[in-house]
C-alpha cells in the first residue's frame, strides 16, 4: 500500500491562489497514478486533476479548473502538485489525494489509496 499525505491547504481570499502538496511513500511509485479530488460540503466527490506515471506521464484536469489549476509531479520527490489560482468560493472543499497503478482515470471507485486530505476555504 502506498501512503499519501497532503499538505498546503488553508484560508484564502477569493481571487487568492494555493499550492497543494501530496507526497507518496511506501511501496514503489514508479509506475503509479496521483490524482486530486474534492468534496464540497453536501456534495459528492469529483475529480479535479490528474498525472500519469514518471517519466512525463500524461495529465489530465477538470474541464471546470482546467483554465486555473495546473498539476506537476516531482518524481526525486515523489510528490505531486496542485497549483491554484483565481480560486473561487465554489472552490472550498476538501482536497483528497489518491492513487492507483497505470492509468489515470476519473472515477474516485478507481483509486485504492488516499490521504486524509487538506481543507480548503475560499473566502469573499
Amino acid at each position: 500500500q502506498v501512503q499519501l499525505e497532503e499538505s498546503g491547504g488553508g484560508l484564502v481570499q477569493a481571487g487568492g491562489s494555493l499550492r497543494l502538496s501530496c507526497e507518496a511513500s511506501g511501496r514503489d511509485v514508479s509506475n503509479y497514478v496521483l490524482a486530486w479530488f474534492r468534496q464540497a460540503p453536501g456534495l459528492e466527490r469529483e475529480f479535479v486533476a490528474a498525472v500519469g506515471r514518471d517519466g512525463g506521464g500524461p495529465t489530465l484536469l477538470a474541464t471546470s479548473v482546467k483554465r486555473r489549476f495546473t498539476i506537476a509531479r516531482d518524481d526525486a520527490k515523489n510528490t505531486v502538485y496542485l497549483q491554484m489560482n483565481s480560486l473561487v468560493r465554489e472552490n472550498t472543499a476538501l482536497y483528497c489525494c489518491a492513487g492507483r497503478y497505470y492509468y489515470i482515470v476519473t472515477a474516485a471507485s478507481g483509486y485504492n489509496d488516499w490521504g486524509q486530505g487538506t481543507r480548503v476555504t475560499v473566502s469573499s
